[in-house]
């Protein structure tokens, strides 16, 4: 299986202003497809967390439409977040195993925040102190 990071080798994801110039030229629908493949997420599922339909992706992609900035920031976001997870845990499976079991000392888990940008950030930042070394 292909990393997240080798997929999207080619996008500058390195910064939020990266990002943001990214997005405002828009993200084509095939990154949003190849990324739901690597990180072996349903695309109905990603297409929620990311709050468009997956009909609307998929007419997006028929007409050759790219996404809005704001559904192609959070994706790209969701890029970074994975590819960062990818390194700490060694592999998206083993990333994935821990956005969803609770988290902070309550029953709340870390997927559940990756629907805004700001959750994604937040889960990012929780990514940063595991990297250091302290608890999430």
């Amino acid at each position: 299986m292909e990393s997240v990071r080798s997929i999207f080798k080619d996008l500058d994801l390195s910064s939020d202003y990266a990002i943001i110039v990214l997005a405002r030229k828009g993200v084509h629908t095939r990154v949003f497809y190849d990324f739901a493949e690597a990180i072996k997420m349903p695309e109905k599922t990603l297409a929620i967390m990311i709050n468009l339909s997956s009909r609307t992706i998929s007419n997006y992609n028929a007409s050759d439409k790219r996404l809005d900035a704001p559904y192609g920031e959070h994706l790209l976001k969701l890029i970074a977040l994975y590819e960062k997870g990818e390194i700490l845990f060694g592999n998206v499976s083993e990333f994935n195993y821990w956005l969803a079991k609770p988290s902070w000392n309550s029953a709340e888990k870390p997927l559940s925040w990756l629907s805004t940008s700001g959750g994604v950030s937040f889960v990012s930042e929780e990514l940063d102190r595991l990297a250091e070394g302290y608890p999430a």
